[in-house]
């Protein structure tokens, strides 16, 4: 399973989310590959082969898995149930 976020460094939503992160990694013993997009075009050119027209924006969460998807900040059970394949 590949958990995925597609982040700009200096976005505050971005940044909201990475506390949430951290703890979802902790508790459920899961890594999250972080790939910033705004100074990074190869990490921005991976971001549309697995957005397509799904968000357009940051953050953008995908479980290559479950096929589910966030687009933007969300709470902590979102997440959980996202990374859970929910």
């Amino acid at each position: 399973m590949a958990l995925l976020e597609f982040f700009g460094e200096t976005c505050p939503h971005c940044v909201e989310m990475k506390p949430l992160i951290a703890k979802l990694e902790e508790e459920l013993g899961v890594k999250v590959e972080q790939n910033e997009v705004w100074n990074n075009d190869e990490n921005a050119q991976k971001q549309k082969e697995y957005d397509k027209g799904l968000c357009g924006g940051v953050p953008f969460f995908i479980n290559t898995d479950s096929g589910k998807h966030i687009c933007g900040s969300t709470d902590y059970d979102s997440l959980k149930a996202w990374a859970e394949g929910k």
